[in-house]
């Protein structure tokens, strides 16, 4: 009881213990809450519709269509430009499929399974094609091996024990197929979308009509023209009229992404004098080398700096850097050039041609692959087919009874001259290109041999064993220091912008300046490897005014400063970014003002011509209102014009019409009609006109759509 009295005595205290501690505890979790919130929005790569995706989510796109590249192409990677030009390629297909699905889903359009059934049974989507299960002879899709495939997939995904290297290329060519099936769904999906859309550019009567005397009606005219560059005086704008002339226009400055204007300077560093001679010191001592007789080329040049490796097989020029080819001519076999300069790439080059030969550019050849559990057993394999095939046993014959095909091939140039090969490569293609046509070989291929049969020979053309040094001039260690501690002088130096540009000339630096650059580029000044400068131009916390670091930048060559002289994170461009224009069109108005004041007592063309500045009255010949007049006399397209002149009868004399050069005043002075009748071609002709407008126009929904989308690009902050 005691207890419970202490209890009750300090009641108000516990009670506000209790609350202290539940706000606490509620406290904690809202700041979890926060945290979690706010790490969830850091990983946002964008949106689309209010619906996000985040980075992880993004990354399993690209690695999706780059898997697929990879297995289309066999190459096993990409470069990083081509990785941006992937990741460009699934955001904009990202946000085209959202845009679709969501307009789709309100109109209840949807590509069922059954469809997609019927589309693959009939095999007539050009993108089934271009998958492996394609029938050689036809070129066409065949459904049969595309089922033969799930159902070997099926056998070996669910059977334990299979090789590691077949499971990975099941599941490479199932999900290049997922990845197929996927897109052919959103495609149709697509074409329904849009064959709704064009369907609401269904001709009626009146439009077909008025589309028919559009183009078939033309008229001529005598044109009296005064063009705004007759007004010599200044035109005075007030800022005001900046103002509602922005206000105006507004809607052709949107834009969809946030945008900077920047400075920077880019500072290319380059080899000195003393990296130069260093350089080609180095150059002349391979040289000699290169000479000795028994020069290993392969070495040599390999430890020269080349960026050309050596290829002992000969080669056609064309394989070689061009301005090498140019020069093989000119080089006795046996002897060399060089170093030399070739300004062109900056480099130190030496030629020695080692042989020369006339050559086949193809071969036609078939081959037997003879293995052995040793070499012994393998020749005596290999002896007993040479045998047969002396004997006359057909080599297609014998090539099956060893489970192997031995179909012709073709063995081209371009296939092997840009390739490093190893020993043995190198004598597989040698002996394929020196053996005449009609012979049969064994060929010693490691532990294997290669029974080789040559069949035909073709395009022969002058071949080159050649070794090429063609050395970079690049600058030292030493070099880029003095240019970096050089350029972080002068930064240090000045503090400010005004500072920089200030001093920046007299210091041997150019301050360059980029207006309107959007967070979807993905460089700056030109550069390659300016992420993190990109990151920091575009960083909210970078304010204007600021100054970056110094950032290493292209192939390490250049040095980048970059200055952040304007932000705009709005809709739209804002009026000073855009007032040149603003200006231009505000002193056209005025000039047409103008111009249209002094036609006003006006009420013939002659006495429009007598107006000072007026060009001389020209005629004016054929003219529709579906086609907008081009004047030669001032050079110029003028919709306008034509509007006005179909509108104006014969006879009748207009004026002040207020163009894109000018202003006009003209008479009509003939009217005929192309087509005499509005008969049922007419009609068809137009409507068919009408439609394909209609095909052109719904063919565009997708950027139409993209304000109404609200889509943000956040691919900066990551990439």
């Amino acid at each position: 009881m005691a207890t419970l009295q202490k209890i009750r005595n300090r009641g108000a205290l516990l009670i506000l213990f209790v609350g202290l501690a539940l706000f606490a505890f509620i406290a904690e979790e809202g700041v979890r809450s926060l945290s979690s919130t706010r790490a969830e929005s850091h990983q946002r790569i964008g949106e689309v519709f209010g619906n996000t995706i985040n980075i992880t989510e993004y990354n399993k796109l690209v690695d999706e269509y780059v898997d697929v590249i990879k297995f289309s192409s066999g190459s096993d990677n990409l470069t990083e430009e081509q990785m941006q030009q992937v990741r460009d390629q699934v955001w904009s297909t990202y946000v085209q499929n959202q845009i679709l699905e969501h307009e789709a889903g309100e109109l209840g359009l949807t590509v069922t399974d059954a469809e997609m059934q019927q589309i693959i049974k009939n095999g007539q989507n050009p993108m089934l094609a271009q998958t492996p299960f394609v029938n050689q002879q036809t070129g066409a899709f065949d459904i049969e091996q595309l089922n033969q495939f799930l159902t070997q997939y099926k056998a070996v995904k669910d059977q334990p024990g299979q090789p590691a290297e077949a499971l990975a290329y099941y599941n490479q060519l199932y999900n290049f197929w997922t990845f197929v099936e996927k897109n052919i769904r959103q495609q149709t999906l697509a074409s329904k979308y849009q064959a709704l859309l064009t369907k609401s550019f269904i001709p009626n009567p009146v439009n077909t009509l008025n589309f028919f005397k559009g183009q078939s009606a033309e008229k001529d005219v005598l044109l009296a023209t005064l063009p705004y560059s007759s007004i010599k005086e200044e035109v005075k704008i007030e800022e005001q009229e900046f103002k509602t002339k922005y206000n105006e226009m507004k809607n052709l400055f949107r834009i969809s992404d946030p945008m900077r204007d920047i400075k920077y300077i880019d500072v290319a560093i380059t080899a000195s004098k003393a990296d130069r001679e260093e350089i080609l010191a180095e150059m002349q001592e391979v040289a000699e080398q290169m000479q000795a007789e028994d020069a290993d080329f392969a070495n040599i040049i390999r430890k020269s700096g080349s960026t050309v490796a050596y290829n002992a097989m000969a080669v056609r020029p064309a394989a070689l850097p061009s301005d090498i080819a140019k020069e093989l001519d000119s080089i006795a076999v046996g002897t060399q050039k060089g170093p030399y300069l070739n300004a062109s790439d900056n480099t130190q080059n030496i030629i020695r041609v080692i042989a020369k030969a006339s050559m086949p550019d193809s071969v036609l050849f078939r081959q037997i692959g003879v293995g052995g559990i040793d070499e012994a057993a393998a020749q005596k394999t290999a002896d007993s087919i040479m045998t047969a095939l002396n004997a006359g046993v057909p080599f297609d014959s014998i090539a099956r009874k060893y489970n192997q095909t031995g179909e012709e091939t073709w063995l081209t140039s371009a296939q092997y001259e840009t390739a490093i090969l190893d020993e043995n490569n190198q004598k597989f293609i040698n002996a394929i290109c020196n053996q005449a046509v009609g012979t049969t070989q064994q060929v010693k291929i490691g532990t294997g041999i290669a029974i080789l049969r040559v069949i035909d020979r073709k395009n022969f053309v002058n071949k080159y064993n050649v070794a090429v040094v063609k050395r970079p001039i690049d600058f030292s260690n030493d070099t880029f220091n003095k240019t970096f501690n050089d350029f972080s002088q002068f930064i240090a130096t000045n503090k400010t912008i005004e500072e920089i540009e200030a001093n920046a000339t007299k210091s041997g630096y150019m301050v360059q300046t980029r207006e309107g650059m959007f967070s979807t580029e993905h460089n700056v000044a030109g550069l390659s490897s300016t992420r993190e400068a990109f990151r920091w131009i575009f960083n909210e916390d970078t304010k204007v005014g600021e100054i970056s670091d110094i950032y290493t930048c292209g192939n390490n060559d250049h040095l980048l400063v970059v200055m952040l002289t304007g932000k705009n994170n709005e809709q739209y461009r804002n009026l000073e970014s855009v007032k040149d224009y603003l200006q231009s069109e505000i002193e056209r108005d005025k000039k047409a003002a103008m111009l249209q004041e002094k036609m006003e007592a006006c009420n013939n063309l002659a006495a429009v011509a007598k107006i000072q500045g007026a060009l001389s009255v020209d005629t004016i010949k054929h003219v529709t209102f579906n086609a907008p007049v081009f004047l030669q006399s001032i050079g110029s397209s003028e919709p306008a014009l034509s509007g006005a002149i179909a509108k104006t009868a014969k006879g009748q004399f207009a004026k002040g019409i207020k163009g894109n050069a000018g202003v006009f005043a003209f008479q009509v002075t003939g009217e005929e009609n192309t087509n005499a009748e509005f008969d049922d071609i007419s009609k068809q002709n137009a409507k068919v006109q009408i439609i394909n407008q209609g095909i052109r126009a719904s063919s565009r929904y997708t950027s139409e759509l993209m304000e109404k989308a609200n889509v943000k690009d956040n691919r900066y902050i990551f990439y």
